[in-house]
């Protein structure tokens, strides 16, 4: 029996997982977690053979946590949910430990298949995505703006374009706004913008909000 933790801060969409799972002999739901805090605690206390987990969790970034969890147990493979379909999240999440990567609305068609695949040690990808990273790691393929930046300037570009103000993004990430104001000013050169309304209007292009 594959024995998962499912990480996601949504009930309804856990209530649905939960009923994909449920239809197979091989796989159970063993725990859930709405916070990456909860997920941390639980993981302290039981062993599970697959994470299924939020890349959006309430005041964290969900590649951030997968990085920490995979420092507490590299072992255990992490599949990552998320409702974007962008390849560039995909191939931050591969980059960062994750065994997988499936979206929501392909998750009833697909993440039966790929609890399997992680639990036997592989990788996951959809055959649509695998063309697309293949695509962009072969230089064969638009590569956008935001590839550019790091994992945390990336993390408070998403925060910044969705209108949330230094001092939340701060609050969110433990940082200083000073911190938060310089991670702003060096994303904004990067992308060679001049201000976030740019980058508002560049995320809704691309697709990341």
């Amino acid at each position: 029996m594959t024995e998962v933790l499912l990480v996601d801060d949504h009930t309804m969409f856990r209530e649905g997982i939960n009923r994909i799972v449920r239809e197979e002999s091989d796989i159970s739901i063993k725990d859930e977690a709405a916070t990456a805090r909860e997920a941390f605690e639980k993981m302290q206390r039981n062993d599970y053979d697959v994470v299924l987990l939020d890349i959006r969790l309430p005041g964290r970034d969900g590649i951030d946590v997968l990085k920490q969890l995979k420092e507490v147990k590299p072992k255990i493979p992490v599949l990552m949910l998320t409702m974007y379909d962008e390849d560039v999240y995909a191939l931050r999440a591969l980059q960062s430990g994750a065994s997988g990567y499936v979206t929501k609305h392909q998750a009833a068609i697909e993440l039966i298949e790929a609890i399997r695949k992680v639990k036997q040690g592989n990788k996951y990808l959809s055959p649509n995505l695998a063309q697309k990273l293949g695509q962009r790691l072969n230089g064969k393929f638009y590569r956008p703006l935001h590839e550019n930046l790091s994992d945390r300037e990336f993390e408070i570009m998403s925060l910044l374009v969705t209108g949330k103000s230094l001092k939340e993004i701060a609050a969110e990430l433990n940082l200083s706004p000073n911190t938060v104001s310089t991670y702003r000013q060096r994303i904004l050169k990067k992308m060679k913008m001049k201000n976030v309304v740019e980058l508002i209007y560049y995320a809704l292009k691309e697709k990341l909000v």
